[in-house]
């Protein structure tokens, strides 16, 4: 079982790269965005309360994102393995998501991280902006995500490269040349 965690800025394209890794491969995308909106969908309890938080305005906590992150990895123990898409998004997170693994007897492999400079993230966002009609993807909001990103989540790259596991990969190539040196790389762990 091999497990990867995609990991970029806002607009690095770990959704895009996560969703064509796990084709390839027939691995399990795992976004904890999306686990979370089906949560909410679903109505469940943890979708109730992850959902007071998300409209104050609020992040989900730590342990709420691990809960719904540990028993989707439960229920989908025939996974040939899991690309974690933009988590953990702090070393807190990084530190919890190594026991979760653990407990279950996983581990994880490596992290790539979509090495995307900050005017290409803004750009690409602004231009997903112009379709997405998301209020939250105007110029201001989009350049404290990037900023966001720098001082919460850029420190889980350390955390990761004292593990030997990190791995950078250029961002900047093309939809299809990124996917191409992911692979590759993902075919080195095989």
């Amino acid at each position: 079982m091999l497990n990867v965690i995609i990991f970029g800025g806002p607009g690095s394209g770990k959704g895009t790269q996560s969703k064509l890794l796990a084709e390839k491969y027939q691995m399990t995308h795992l976004s904890t965005g999306d686990l979370l909106r089906a949560e909410m969908e679903k109505g469940s309890e943890l979708g109730r309360i992850a959902k007071s938080y998300t409209d104050g305005g609020n992040l989900v906590p730590d342990e709420m994102i691990i809960k719904i992150l540990a028993a989707t990895i439960d229920e989908k123990k025939d996974a040939k393995g899991f690309i974690f898409d933009g988590f953990p998004r702090t070393v807190a997170q990084a530190e919890i998501f190594d026991d979760l693994l653990k407990e279950r007897g996983y581990k994880l492999d490596a992290l790539f991280e979509l090495v995307t400079p900050d005017e290409v993230l803004i750009e690409r966002m602004l231009s997903r902006a112009q379709t997405s009609g998301r209020a939250d993807d105007n110029p201001e909001t989009i350049r404290k995500r990037v900023e966001v990103y720098h001082q919460q989540t850029a420190p889980v790259l350390d955390f990761y490269k004292a593990r030997s596991m990190y791995t950078p990969i250029d961002g900047t190539l093309s939809i299809e040349g990124t996917a191409q040196a992911v692979a590759d790389e993902v075919a080195a762990l095989l």
